[in-house]
C-alpha cells in the first residue's frame, strides 16, 4: 500500500482553513484519485485558540513555521502565510533546503523570487508548486505547463482581480462613481481595508508576471511590467465607452514581439464582441493566444477560500501523484532572459476625455497638438453645448506609439481651456 503524502500547513486564515476542510471533506475522493492518502501532519500559524471553522485537534502545532519546514513527518510544506518576503520567503527556501515540496498561493512571493526558488527547488529535486497563486480556482498554470505545451504562446491576458472586476461591473450596472463601490467592496468582503494592491494594479501585476515566464519560458521579470490602476476611471467614461461599443476592463496584457516581452496593467476598452468584455463582477478570465489552439478562454472565481483552496490541492494531487513539471514550464536553468519591451514603445488605440471650456477655437487648438505628434483622430463625440462652462469632449485615436499620445495629451493637458488633466484609456483590438 502506498504511503501518505504528510504535509504541513503553514497559515491558516481563510485559505489555510479553507484547504483543511476540503481535505478533510473529500479525504476518501482523494485518496481513491491520487493512489494514495493525503494527510496534514503539522499546522503553523499565530493563534493556536482561534475558531476557524476547522477542528485542529490532534495535528501537530508548531509555532514556528521553520521548525515545521525541518521536521522528517512531513513531504510537502503548504505555504499560506502571503507576503513577498519575511517568513514566507523563508519558509520556502527551509523547506526547498530540507527536501521539502512546496505548495504556496503567494503570488507576491513567485512573482518576486519565483525564479531563484525555482533553481532552488528543482536542484534539490523537489516541486514548487503555486496554481493556487494565479486567478484562483482557474487551473491556468496547469494549462500553460501542460495542456498548451504543444503550442508557441505570443500572448496572455485577462481579468486577474476580483475587486477590480466587482467595482467596474459595479459602477456600470448601478450608475455610481469608484469611490461608492469601493466601499461597497469593503463591506461585501471583496476588498480589504486597505485595497491599494488591489484596485492600483500591483495584484494584477504580480500575476501577470507569472503567467507571462509560464507563456514564454522567460525568467520573471515584474521590474518590467507597467502598472496603472482604476481609480481614475469614472463613471462618464464607463457611459461613453458603452456609446461606443466597450466594457472598461482592468486587464493585465503580456506579448512576445521580436523585440521582447511586452508586460502592462491598465484598463483598457474592450470591444463588446470579446467575450472577456462579459466576464462579470468578482469572476475572473485568462485568454492564451497559441499557434495551434488559435484562442482559448477560462473563466472562474478568482478568490475566496473555495476556489483558492481548490487550487491548493490540485498540486497536492500532482505531488501525490508523483507527477513532476518545471516550475515554469521549462527547466530553471533554461528560462531565457528576453528584453523588455518599455511602455513607451507599446502601439495601439486610445480613448481620449477632455473637460473643456466652451468656447470657440478650443478644438483647433486640441487637433494642432495632436498634429504636432502625428497622432491622428478617428472619431469625435461631444454631448451638447454649454457656452463659457465646462464640457466633456471624447476622442477616439488610430493606433499609435504610446509616446507621441503621451506627449500630444501634455501638450493638451497644457492648453488653458483644457479644465482637467486629460483622461486616456487604451482601447484593446481582441
Amino acid at each position: 500500500m502506498n504511503q501518505p503524502l504528510k504535509i504541513a500547513v503553514a497559515g491558516l486564515g481563510t485559505v489555510g482553513g479553507g484547504t483543511l476542510k476540503l481535505l478533510r471533506k473529500h479525504a476518501a475522493l482523494l485518496e481513491h484519485r491520487c493512489g494514495r492518502a493525503i494527510v496534514v501532519s503539522a499546522v503553523s500559524a499565530r493563534d493556536r485558540e482561534k475558531d476557524r471553522g476547522v477542528p485542529v485537534d490532534g495535528i501537530r502545532w508548531f509555532d514556528d513555521p521553520l521548525a515545521m519546514a525541518a521536521d522528517a513527518d512531513v513531504d510537502v510544506v503548504v505555504e499560506l502565510i502571503g507576503g513577498e518576503d519575511g517568513i514566507a520567503k523563508e519558509l520556502c527556501e527551509a523547506a526547498i533546503a530540507n527536501a521539502k515540496h512546496v505548495v504556496t498561493a503567494n503570488k507576491a512571493l513567485i512573482a518576486h523570487h519565483g525564479t531563484a526558488l525555482a533553481h532552488s527547488a528543482e536542484a534539490a529535486g523537489v516541486t514548487l508548486a503555486y496554481e493556487a497563486a494565479v486567478a484562483g480556482g482557474i487551473p491556468i498554470v496547469k494549462t500553460l505547463c501542460e495542456g498548451l505545451a504543444a503550442n508557441s504562446l505570443s500572448r496572455v491576458y485577462g481579468i486577474l482581480n476580483g475587486t477590480c472586476n466587482f467595482i467596474l461591473t459595479a459602477m456600470r450596472e448601478s450608475g455610481r462613481e469608484f469611490a461608492e463601490v469601493l466601499a461597497e467592496a469593503r463591506a461585501l468582503g471583496y476588498a480589504e481595508a486597505d485595497p491599494s494592491l488591489d484596485v492600483d494594479g500591483v495584484d494584477t501585476a504580480h500575476k501577470l508576471a507569472i503567467l507571462a515566464s509560464l507563456a514564454f519560458g522567460c525568467e520573471i521579470n515584474f521590474a518590467a511590467v507597467h502598472i496603472e490602476g482604476i481609480r481614475h476611471v469614472t463613471l462618464m467614461d464607463i457611459r461613453f465607452a458603452e456609446e461606443l461599443g466597450y466594457h472598461i476592463k482592468l486587464l493585465g496584457i503580456a506579448g512576445v514581439t521580436g523585440e521582447g516581452v511586452e508586460q502592462r496593467v491598465h484598463p483598457c476598452m474592450v470591444p463588446l464582441s470579446a467575450p472577456i468584455a462579459h466576464v462579470e463582477g468578482v469572476f475572473n478570465a485568462v485568454v492564451a493566444d497559441g499557434d495551434f489552439v488559435d484562442t482559448i478562454m477560462q473563466e472562474g472565481r478568482g478568490s475566496g477560500a473555495g476556489p483558492t483552496a481548490s487550487a491548493v490541492v490540485a498540486d497536492l494531487v500532482d505531488i501525490a501523484r508523483r507527477r513532476n513539471v518545471p516550475t515554469f514550464a521549462v527547466p530553471a536553468k533554461d528560462l531565457k532572459r528576453l528584453p523588455a519591451v518599455p511602455m513607451e514603445r507599446h502601439r495601439g488605440a486610445y480613448y481620449i476625455r477632455l473637460m473643456v471650456l466652451d468656447r470657440p477655437g478650443v478644438f483647433a487648438d486640441v487637433a494642432a497638438a495632436l498634429r504636432d505628434h502625428d497622432v491622428s483622430m478617428e472619431s469625435v463625440l461631444q454631448r451638447g453645448r454649454a457656452p463659457g462652462e465646462a464640457v466633456p469632449v471624447v476622442m477616439t485615436i488610430h493606433e499609435t506609439e504610446e509616446a507621441a499620445m503621451q506627449g500630444a495629451l501634455r501638450e493638451i493637458g497644457a492648453l488653458e481651456a483644457v479644465v482637467e488633466a486629460p483622461r486616456m484609456i487604451r482601447i484593446e483590438s481582441f
